[in-house]
């Protein structure tokens, strides 16, 4: 195997783990990967390819669970040989054709993307993850050492098919809904596999074939493609200094809102506009899913919508996932107690409760006061990037666009100047160990290109001042080569192959 039957496309939106293990399957299947052959280790297939090992590896690891390679002790992997009689495939593989099979195909949608191997970069400007620096994993580790205790224990892990835990209900419904303006029943609260679930139950219950959804453009793509899979129609709702616009008579049953922090453009939504929001509701008599993604961890913010919802119009979908971690998979919903009642038998038919281990050890870091106190770490952090980016913003990064007014918040988001495109300059960003968000997923197909978000949340702060003054030199090197000509282009996308995925 040292000529290697597998490539991957570096501007491919599909992740590099991804493209490596189909090619590694469409090789086997195709006879060029022979049954019983030996094939390269991790590192040196790593190294052929450019890529992390540890993407190798996670990738071989998988072909070996699933029959594709497997391990001889102090030899290597080899393709496997088992089930290779006459008329069989390759490893088992289906013979049924899967295409003409499934109705919906979510994996062609355009994605958020992020690559497996961002800790690898210098300069990581990614959005949505926790800084680890800034985490108390002593506390933590404390409040899950409780949570394996005997009286904690005898009630999490029985098998409660509904039930969320009473504690950490109490400790949204004291501590962080009353920070945002919002006072509710237990009964009106239920607990999430993040703010992600919230969408896909709500669009089960509320949409569907003949409901109209009104979605921010740009805006969040996932809880589009979210309510579009259920069959819904997704009308666009512009978007303008004031945030999302909503206008008489267009037949809304939902609109999908981020008044906080308008996502992308983190543009907060004044109180007028809200009012108004509010009162087109009520008079075109449709709901409002109120998605307060940043919630109490933007340092520049106000009460939510819902704190204003006098008929019970607003659902309100939070997550503690910017504030705990992402992989912790904790969201939860408010809204008026028959909605919630039939959205927590629906979260039944799909996994039963939330990991009630997970909601009692974030009930205890809650009631003990740690999450308060990383609070205040996580404004202070974000705050202190955002006000760098903004201030060396015009000299750093000439011709880029913030929104006005730009409010601050765990990302800034760009347009780009004139001439630069936001995929070649995301591919030779990070060839130098800059990791940018692309707009693209957040905007219509005709702006592609046109947008970058630069996450705030991990990235160290001393390391946004260079990381903006390389990556200026890098779209001012694009942008002169765009007027070269031809010629140069193609040795810029040859470079631009090279970047991280």
């Amino acid at each position: 195997m040292d000529r290697l039957p597998v490539s991957i496309d570096r501007n491919s939106p599909e992740p590099l783990q991804s493209q490596l293990r189909q090619a590694l399957i469409a090789a086997i299947h195709a006879g060029k990967m022979a049954p019983g052959q030996k094939v390269l280790s991790s590192r040196a297939l790593a190294e052929k390819l450019g890529i992390a090992r540890n993407t190798a590896t996670a990738v071989y690891d998988e072909l070996v669970a699933r029959g594709y390679l497997e391990a001889q002790p102090r030899r290597g992997l080899f393709v496997a040989t088992r089930g290779q009689g006459k008329g069989q495939s390759v490893a088992g593989a289906s013979v049924v054709d899967w295409k003409a099979r499934i109705g919906v195909t979510p994996s062609q949608l355009n994605h958020i993307r992020k690559p497996l191997n961002w800790q690898d970069y210098p300069y990581p400007f990614i959005f949505g993850q926790v800084d680890p620096r800034l985490f108390p994993l002593n506390a933590w580790r404390n409040s899950s050492r409780d949570t394996l205790g005997r009286a904690s224990l005898d009630w999490w892990a029985a098998d409660r098919a509904v039930d969320d835990d009473p504690m950490l209900i109490e400790q949204i419904r004291t501590r962080i809904l009353p920070e945002r303006g919002i006072y509710a029943r237990p009964e009106e609260i239920l607990i999430t596999l993040g703010a992600q679930e919230g969408f896909y139950l709500l669009a089960q219950l509320l949409a569907g074939a003949g409901k109209r959804v009104g979605c921010e453009m740009p805006g969040y793509p996932d809880s589009r493609f979210i309510f579009e899979m259920s069959g819904a129609q997704s009308v666009p709702l512009p978007i303008d200094e004031k945030g999302a616009r909503i206008a008489s008579g267009q037949g809304l049953d939902l609109a999908l809102l981020t008044p906080g922090a308008h996502c992308p453009s983190m543009v907060m939504m004044p109180g007028p506009r809200r009012d108004e929001i509010l009162a087109r509701a009520s008079q075109d008599d449709f709901l409002i899913i109120e998605d307060d993604y940043e919630g109490e961890v933007a340092f520049a913010r106000e009460p939510a919508l819902k704190s204003r919802d006098r008929d019970g119009r607003v659902i309100y979908l939070g997550t503690l996932s910017k504030t705990l971690a992402p992989g912790v998979r904790l969201g939860f919903l408010v809204a008026p107690e028959p909605l919630v009642k039939e959205a927590r038998w629906l979260r039944r038919l799909v996994h039963r409760s939330v990991p009630l281990n997970n909601q009692r050890t974030a009930a205890i870091f809650l009631a003990e006061g740690h999450y308060l106190s990383l609070l205040r770490k996580l404004r202070a952090a974000h705050a202190d990037r955002w006000y760098r980016v903004m201030e060396h913003l015009p000299d750093l990064l000439p011709g880029f666009r913030a929104p006005d007014p730009c409010h601050g918040g765990s990302s800034v988001w760009l347009e780009l100047p004139e001439g630069v495109d936001g995929r070649e300059l995301i591919a030779a960003a990070g060839a130098e160990g800059i990791l940018l968000e692309n707009g693209d997923p957040f905007v219509a197909p005709e702006q592609a290109g046109r947008f970058i978000r630069l996450g705030l949340s991990l990235i160290e702060t001393e390391a946004i001042v260079p990381g903006m003054r390389l990556l200026g030199e890098i779209a001012a090197r694009l942008a002169q080569e765009g007027v070269s000509g031809p010629n140069e282009n193609a040795a810029l996308d040859q470079s631009g192959a090279q970047a991280a995925s």
